[in-house]
């Protein structure tokens, strides 16, 4: 199965996250932040990253173009609940730094479990 990190800075989100694809036989690495993520992505070599948009320290855009530069063939979810504007705007700006696909929080669970055996064929 696939190495999987999620970076999130909500626990709630991390957890269960964690827990679906864990089911699914995946091995999962999580980290809080942008930076954190960053540094579990150099130790961890995942397959597939799903990383929150908005959170302190590093956001996730910044994230996404810097794992981009370090792991160009890594499949990268970029989710995001929004923020003072509406999630799309951020999801649209995602993917045109780097990201597969795009989420808007909540994500069905159904869905993101297609996505991912999409992405990691």
């Amino acid at each position: 199965m696939a190495k999987i990190l999620i970076i999130d800075d909500e626990a709630p989100i991390r957890r269960m996250l964690s827990r679906l694809f864990e089911r699914k036989g995946h091995k999962i690495a999580d980290a809080e932040d942008g930076n954190k993520g960053l540094k579990m992505a150099g130790e961890f070599h995942p397959d597939l990253i799903i990383t929150d948009l908005l959170m302190p320290e590093k956001e996730g855009l910044e994230t996404i173009k810097e794992i981009r530069q370090i792991n160009p063939g890594v499949k990268i979810i970029a989710i995001s609940g929004g923020g003072v504007v509406q999630p799309e705007m951020y999801l649209k700006l995602a993917e045109k730094v780097g990201a597969d696909l795009s989420f808007t929080k909540p994500v069905d669970s159904s869905t993101l479990l297609m996505a991912v055996d999409q992405l990691l064929g």
